[in-house]
């Protein structure tokens, strides 16, 4: 577990960006609802395939910045239709552009560091940095530590079983495949995400109809990113 101070500040660093992303993911749900929030989360694709080639010094692929901005085009359509929710919006798009920026960094770490080093020293800082924020803004009061039986099965599931063992389970698969493939697959997050919140918070009594075009569109833009993926990573047959 023993580090340089280098690679301390740099994981502390990173574990400050993944708390502002927990405020803005969460921030966004508070504001709008889940649904609303995944889809605006999906546009981590658009920033991933950008912010990749700069970290890691390759091309930028044309075919991931033109399905970013298609993603980008949902989004203003469900914006346009569900006007109430701008804020919540601003923030998942705000939530994706963290997520993006520390996942390609985590993908630079992965290859100096065990993955579980990393995610050890980046979730205690963003704990830390979280701490801090709570206590500036006045939020820690008697009544925020009262939490029924629901809640801390709840927030179990959330920081065991949906944030740790997977973000360690990411940092390690940095080691074998692209920050940007990585964005993509979290991505499916929107529909399983959207259907979750269907199903136990009936959200689609608060959207419109064409909410769910936006999102048919994202998903297509998804898998067609896939799709011109495999073509160009495919190497021409030798005769």
């Amino acid at each position: 577990m023993k580090i340089s101070a280098k690679y301390f500040w740099q994981l502390s660093g990173i574990g400050v960006i993944i708390m502002v992303h927990w405020l803005m993911f969460y921030g966004a749900i508070k504001e709008s609802n889940i649904s609303v929030t995944m889809v605006a989360f999906s546009t981590g694709t658009l920033f991933s395939s950008i912010i990749e080639p700069v970290f890691f010094k390759r091309a930028i692929r044309f075919y991931e910045v033109i399905i970013g901005l298609i993603i980008i085009g949902a989004i203003a359509l469900i914006f346009s239709i569900e006007t109430e929710y701008w804020f919540g919006i601003v923030l998942g798009i705000g939530a994706a552009l963290t997520s993006s920026l520390f996942g390609v960094l985590n993908g630079i770490m992965a290859h100096k560091l065990k993955s579980g080093v990393i995610s050890f020293y980046e979730l205690s800082a963003a704990l830390l940095s979280l701490t801090l924020f709570l206590a500036v803004n006045g939020n820690f009061k008697p009544e925020f530590f009262v939490l029924d039986n629901s809640s801390i099965i709840g927030l179990l599931l959330l920081s065991l079983v949906c944030t740790v063992f997977p973000f360690i389970a990411s940092v390690d698969l940095s080691k074998f495949i692209s920050p940007y493939t990585i964005v993509l697959t979290v991505n499916l997050e929107t529909v399983y995400g959207i259907i979750w919140a269907i199903l136990f918070y009936s959200e689609n009594k608060e959207v419109k109809p064409t909410f769910y075009i936006g999102v048919l569109i994202i998903l297509l833009a998804i898998f067609l990113n896939s799709y011109l993926k495999r073509i160009s990573d495919k190497k021409p047959i030798q005769n």
